[in-house]
């Protein structure tokens, strides 16, 4: 054991520490849904705990949401980025054309057409409800909008997807 093993941590360690083990999971889950890629969701989950902790006060370390804001600005620029993995969306325009049918058979490939349908807006908001779990509060803080709005937009997008559901013959009736 050498004596950097043995030294008691900062408190600016502490509470990144705290932050880290309280939000990793989420965060690389909900990168995972928008990038195919391991090894490119890995870099960007060490990319946004690096931003977070530069920026960490420990008076006041950053939630969920912050760190949520920072996976979206950092898988933007991936996307900018050459050879990275790819988006929600591009993987979700892939299972249209056909490309995604032999990783994606029977329902995950009607479920990803239904998504296809819809606005980015409204495939964003599906995806933080039902894949990151988050709240239509939580959504409302992330993108910086009204509650009301988050709703709107999210009972839209379910009659899209159900309406999309319909015409593939996996919905009968509701």
């Amino acid at each position: 054991m050498s004596a950097r093993d043995s030294a008691p941590k900062s408190p600016r360690d502490e509470v990144f520490t705290r932050v880290f083990d309280a939000h990793w999971a989420a965060i690389r889950h909900h990168i995972e849904g928008v990038v195919a890629d391991d090894a490119v969701v890995t870099e960007i989950v060490s990319e946004v705990f690096f931003r977070a902790w530069t920026r960490l006060n420990p008076r006041r370390p950053m939630g969920r949401i912050w760190l949520l804001r920072a996976a979206e600005r950092a898988v933007k620029a991936s996307v900018r980025r050459p050879a990275t993995g790819s988006s929600a969306a591009a993987a979700v325009h892939a299972g249209v054309g056909g490309e995604q049918s032999a990783t994606a058979p029977g329902a995950s490939g009607v479920v990803l057409r239904a998504l296809s349908v819809l606005p980015e807006r409204e495939r964003r908001i599906i995806m933080l409800t039902y894949w990151d779990g988050l709240t239509v509060g939580e959504i409302a803080e992330l993108s910086r909008t009204s509650a009301t709005r988050v709703r709107k937009a999210l009972h839209r997008a379910n009659e899209h997807v159900r309406a999309a559901l319909r015409s593939e013959g996996v919905i009968v009736d509701d």
